[in-house]
């Protein structure tokens, strides 16, 4: 090993150290009521996840290509499991975990609609993307659209990154909280640089083989402790009928057909269908999953990975949803505690309370590792493109490797912070799940799916699109950010459209895109996509 290698080494493990030791001196001033066993082996996971990543995975990380596609030679399980991983992290499970612990199952639509989302995406999108090597989800924008118009169309991108990379510091930083006893703004703030420490040091062979240890780590941590929970508060079916009593309706998987009749639904039937297919259409868009597809050996493997991934996600959710109904069930007084004030605690809650200590201890501490190898792919995608789709073509076209890898680093510490001021402010996993996809099923899924399939579409075409799209998007307002409605959408109540003006904003878009694409031909003649062989011919030539 050389001196520079060594050196390397050296850095990583003071990060750590210097982590693990601010954590101890945090403990011993503050006096915190320790869960012991949660914290020992939360530790040890984090240790396993951040050797991984930083040691392990970082010697298949020598350029930018490894980066950020690994080179397009992702195994085809690994590259199964990480593209499952996509969605199966922190704020999928304690974001399914509260939705059907406070708003009833059919509100959890984040699990079946994400599944379909990967599905519907391997078999239409991944095959594309993956035959014309692109590097980002922005480079079909780019070639299409121009660079200046992929530079703005990155902003929805960018912020949809955000927000989920905000979901999961919001869910690692409940359990986190839970573990150590502390408050959630000290619990995000003390996550949000485990995760940024954690990122830096790896790349794309990183994220897909912490990936993998996650996903076990999560199937096996949350059925473990199923038998346990439901052991405090009865029987399945116990906890099925309470469940049912409770929530009516709402404890099944979909509402009525004929819900807009319904009294207990109204014009909440019109709502569920907007976010069903916010979810559904808006988890395709995303460059943490195509960064997944592209990092595939082949075409085929690339939508095979996809769809398998779908159903992994379908079979991680059950848990989630079992201890979700099971805490409505439990009387907290028994245990020693109230109800959670955030229904966001629910699933830490219910594993520190409802589960022995040794188990509790495995599940708090498991969940915790997992969930942190979850954020590390979502800021790493929001600075691959900060590097490959704004600054080499905008700012410094002639980067090297080096530099664009100096630029997704410094861009992971940035955007690391930027999420954690967001979760901060917005404490509900769901809400910020839904802001997320809301972005990108909007503004940036009738974008792609135009670039990427019609070949008429032109700059003028995207440019109008999204001028729609934003305007029939935030005319409907955004409660969670104090954004009033300002366009006169029906089905109003208590100051929210439950009209499904989101679908409405993605449809319009499309249809734009075409209209003014058609209209103006001859004055903004289409640009094509590039595949690979012609690129390397272009570049020959030049």
């Amino acid at each position: 090993m050389n001196y520079a290698n060594k050196k390397k080494n050296l850095v990583k493990l003071g990060i750590f150290a210097l982590f693990v030791g601010g954590l101890l001196a945090y403990i011993g001033f503050s006096n915190a009521d320790i869960h012991w066993g949660g914290f020992i082996s939360m530790m040890i996971f984090f240790a396993f996840t951040y050797y991984l990543g930083a040691f392990y995975a970082a010697k298949k990380s020598n350029s930018f290509s490894d980066m950020v596609v690994a080179k397009r030679s992702m195994p085809f399980f690994v590259g199964m499991v990480t593209m499952a991983a996509t969605w199966v992290g922190g704020g999928y499970i304690n974001g399914t975990a509260e939705s059907a612990y406070s708003n009833g199952i059919v509100w959890a639509q984040a699990p079946w609609g994400y599944a379909l989302s990967l599905i519907i995406g391997g078999i239409f999108f991944a095959r594309k993307m993956r035959r014309y090597e692109f590097m980002t989800i922005i480079d079909p924008l780019e070639q299409r659209f121009g660079k200046r118009m992929a530079g703005v169309l990155y902003i929805p991108a960018l912020l949809g990154e955000l927000f989920w990379s905000a979901a999961i510091l919001t869910a690692l930083g409940t359990t986190f909280g839970m573990i150590l006893n502390i408050d959630f703004q000290t619990s995000i703030i003390l996550s949000a640089m485990i995760a940024i420490a954690y990122t830096v040091a790896g790349g794309m062979w990183a994220v897909a083989f912490t990936d993998v240890f996650q996903m076990i780590i999560i199937l096996l941590g949350l059925i473990l402790v199923v038998p346990f929970v439901l052991s405090n508060v009865g029987s399945l079916d116990i906890v099925w009928a309470n469940y049912r009593h409770d929530f009516g309706s709402s404890a099944n998987l979909f509402p009525p057909l004929d819900g807009w009749k319904n009294p207990e639904w109204g014009n909440l039937f019109w709502n569920w269908w907007d976010n069903a297919l916010l979810l559904i259409f808006g988890g395709i868009a995303w460059q943490v999953y195509f960064q997944r597809v592209l990092s595939a050996k082949s075409e085929n493997a690339a939508m095979w990975q996809s769809v398998i991934a779908g159903v992994i996600c379908i079979i991680a959710a059950i848990p989630c949803v079992i201890i979700g109904a099971a805490a409505n069930s439990a009387d907290w007084s028994l245990f020693g505690t109230t109800a959670p004030e955030n229904p966001a605690m629910i699933l830490p809650q219910a594993l520190a309370y409802l589960t022995p200590g040794i188990i509790a201890g495995i599940g708090l501490g498991a969940i915790a590792a997992a969930v942190m190898s979850s954020m590390d792919s979502s800021i790493l995608s929001a600075s691959s493109m900060a590097a490959w789709n704004i600054y080499r073509p905008l700012i410094k076209p002639k980067a090297t490797q080096k530099q664009l890898q100096k630029v997704v680093k410094r861009s992971i510490i940035l955007f690391g912070a930027g999420a954690a001021i967001i979760a901060l402010n917005v404490k509900s996993v769901y809400t910020l799940w839904y802001l997320a996809s809301d972005l990108v099923y909007c503004i940036l899924f009738p974008q792609l799916t135009m670039a990427l399939f019609y070949k008429r579409a032109n700059l003028y075409g995207s440019i109008a699109g999204f001028a729609v799209a934003v305007i029939l998007r935030l005319g409907g307002g955004e409660p969670a950010f104090g954004i009033p409605p300002f366009l006169p959408y029906p089905m109003m109540e208590d100051g929210v459209v439950l009209f499904p003006f989101r679908t409405l904003a993605a449809v319009t878009a499309f249809m734009t895109i075409f209209a003014v694409s058609e209209l103006t031909q001859r004055k903004c003649p289409p640009k094509q996509l590039v595949l690979p062989q012609e690129k390397k011919k272009e570049d020959q030539a030049a």
